[in-house]
């Protein structure tokens, strides 16, 4: 295969991308030379845009030019700015097709006894408030290190922390949100049992979440009710014992991939990151909901600028006027706190390449492949539908990926530009790079090196199935890079909204 040094995405670009350094005088798409060197991953103009033209890549405004650029100029933040136009969706192509073949394939995964399906067989240690935190993590150590070695089938034990509980309205947002997420980590398929643990005096007290008719594997004490910390403890791994002895004979078997539920994220995007990893982990998306699965897409801040290609996507006006509703909600959101939603793009994104959120958010929505949207989710909402749908979350990594956990995902799909390290336990996370060098230099945190589609080694297509091959290996029990490291104890964020009393 040619491995080029520029990409045109389409012939209606008026900037192509690097792949590799490039030098002044390299020849570009159309002919013109490069004016200087320009880095792997940004942009440069292949024909003249005049001062207030849009900039377009992927066929798409991502900003307009700030003063006249040559055909061969680099294009970044000092020639281009964020604009709130759009263009318009010219036509849908088709999602990548599931074979009979992809649709027949099973995981080995561990079947519920209310029918779920799952990836993993945890056992969760969850505070309902941070004053419990350190408890909680002290019972997971504990039980770590005397209960896991006589259970083969348990993955461990997983403590679920976090700063919030208390210090708050016990109505409104916040709590509502605080509340269900911290629900649907309680209910998560990966968690055979859950422990929950409190202070005993917080907002957010135990009895919110019931305990009627769980059976031995979800259980729940307040650390003041124990007789304090040490105590507390002591309780924990009586309890424990018991919940490991019903879950801890579990084994798995064969699953249809139609119960493997997806959450996608991408954090510390680069130029390539929409050019290579986020529409490879697309074709896994397409076949995947083909197949009969879910994925869901999320990051609300950053599809911005892309919405309208999503909302051509959806299967009727109540999803498409769903969607429309928060886009609304962000936009005012982050007025209120004299932001803009082109504050996104971080010092690490606009170094790999990326200008404005228009452009980020084009480049993200490609890890949602083609297919159809089937259901907008608020933030932490249980998802029931299959194909693609939509979650509510923040940009930010941890707080959007709790969120798909809490609303089922049971596999997490991150691709990153810059080298994000992450875990999200109960779930496994697989890490896709954007760029070969990126793999290169962190290759113990990454899985796939999606930077084989820039150097023209692999197509998209061939790679975006071996992403889906990998979700499947993945979902049987295959440890990713994150899991082998230990990643997952820290990053359950839950989005933080509301005041602190």
């Amino acid at each position: 295969m040619s491995k080029p040094a520029c990409i045109l995405l389409s012939q209606d670009d008026n900037v192509a991308v690097t792949t590799v350094a490039i030098e002044a005088g390299h020849v570009l798409p159309g002919g013109a030379p490069a004016a200087a060197k320009i880095d792997p991953g940004h942009k440069v103009a292949v024909r003249a845009i005049h001062k207030g033209e849009p900039v377009v890549k992927y066929a798409q405004a991502i900003g307009r030019a700030t003063t006249d650029i040559a055909a061969g100029d680099h294009v970044h933040s000092h020639n281009l700015a964020f604009d709130e136009d759009r263009l318009s969706v010219s036509g849908l192509a088709q999602p990548e097709t599931a074979t009979a073949a992809d649709k027949g394939r099973t995981f080995m995964g561990y079947r519920r006894a209310d029918g779920r399906a799952a990836t993993r067989n945890y056992i969760g240690i969850i505070a309902s408030v941070n004053c419990s935190t350190t408890v909680c993590r002290a019972i997971a150590d504990a039980a770590n290190r005397t209960i896991l070695p006589h259970y083969e089938g348990i993955d461990g034990f997983v403590p679920i922390v976090h700063d919030q509980g208390c210090g708050m309205s016990s109505t409104g947002d916040g709590m509502r949100t605080l509340h269900r997420t911290i629900a649907g980590y309680t209910r998560h398929v990966n968690f055979g049992g859950v422990l929950m643990v409190g202070l005993g005096c917080e907002v957010n007290q135990l009895t919110l979440y019931g305990q009627s008719g769980a059976g031995a594997s979800k259980r729940h004490f307040n650390i003041q009710d124990a007789g304090g910390s040490r105590r507390a403890v002591e309780n924990a791994l009586s309890i424990l014992k018991e919940i490991a002895a019903e879950v801890g004979t579990m084994r798995r078997e064969p699953i249809s991939v139609s119960e493997i539920i997806v959450g996608l994220q991408c954090g510390g995007s680069d130029g390539l990151s929409g050019i290579t990893a986020n529409p490879a982990l697309g074709v896994a998306v397409d076949i995947l909901a083909g197949a009969g699965g879910t994925a869901i897409l999320s990051e609300t801040s950053e599809i911005y600028g892309a919405e309208h290609l999503l909302r051509s996507r959806a299967v009727n006006e109540d999803v498409a006027i769903k969607l429309d509703g928060l886009i609304s909600w962000w936009e005012a959101y982050v007025a209120q706190h004299g932001a803009s939603l082109d504050n996104n793009p971080s010092p690490g994104n606009k170094k790999g390449g990326l200008t404005t959120i228009l452009e980020k958010s084009l480049g993200a929505v490609a890890k949602g492949g083609r297919s159809p949207l089937t259901a907008v989710y608020n933030y932490a909402e249980r998802v029931t539908e299959h194909g693609l749908v939509f979650m509510d979350t923040p940009g930010y990594d941890p707080v959007s990926a709790t969120g798909q956990v809490a609303g089922g995902a049971n596999v997490i799909a991150f691709t990153t530009g810059r080298g994000s390290c992450f875990g999200s336990r109960p779930v496994p996370s697989i890490k896709l790079t954007s760029n070969t060098a990126l793999y290169k230099s962190m290759e113990e945190d990454m899985d796939i090196d999606c930077g084989v589609i820039a150097t023209g080694d692999a197509s998209v297509s061939g790679l975006g199935r071996d992403i889906f091959d990998l979700i499947i290996e993945t979902a049987s029990g295959q440890k990713t890079k994150s899991e082998l490291f230990g990643y997952g104890d820290n990053e359950f964020v839950p989005w933080h909204l509301g005041a602190t009393l």
